[in-house]
């Protein structure tokens, strides 16, 4: 199992066009995250369309996070989840497309993992049919994840 400061390590390299792609999405899928939850749930947000599931390298990132979205006296409980079950189990298990916002407190470190294929299963991929040859490959979706917005601001 991987922790968040690798994790944090690859999306900078992505962020800076450097790194393996898929190096990126595989450790996504070894980290362990911390997912606020509110409401018995998972914290989420819409954007452009898509469900985005909130999670944290660690907990300075998701103090920074809380700190913005909540009365600063306020406890926020949060769950423990490896990026692979997020990805696998929790995302398609939603009713509409959903992604992984990670450290989006963080504007220079912060990456999006779309609902794409390579990225989520395909059967809840958002581009599953529109890919054409080579689709479902984790080399196109990871390289959108470096270079279509990929990042969260």
């Amino acid at each position: 199992m991987g922790n968040g400061a690798t994790l944090a390590e690859r999306i900078a390299e992505r962020r800076a066009r450097r790194g393996d792609p898929r190096a990126l999405v595989g450790e996504f899928r070894r980290a362990l995250l911390l997912v606020p939850l509110d409401g018995g749930g998972l914290w989420t947000a819409h954007f452009g369309g898509v469900r985005w599931i909130c999670a944290f390298t660690d907990e300075n990132s998701l103090a920074r996070f809380v700190s913005r979205h909540g009365p600063g006296d306020r406890e926020w409980e949060y769950a423990e989840l490896l990026g692979a079950r997020l990805l696998d189990e929790i995302v398609p298990a939603m009713a509409e497309p959903a992604g992984i916002a990670v450290d989006v407190a963080d504007e220079g470190g912060a990456m999006l993992f779309p609902p794409a294929v390579g990225i989520v299963p395909e059967a809840v991929a958002v581009d599953a049919e529109a890919e054409g040859p080579g689709a479902g490959t984790a080399q196109s979706a990871a390289t959108r994840v470096g270079h279509e917005g990929g990042g969260a601001h």
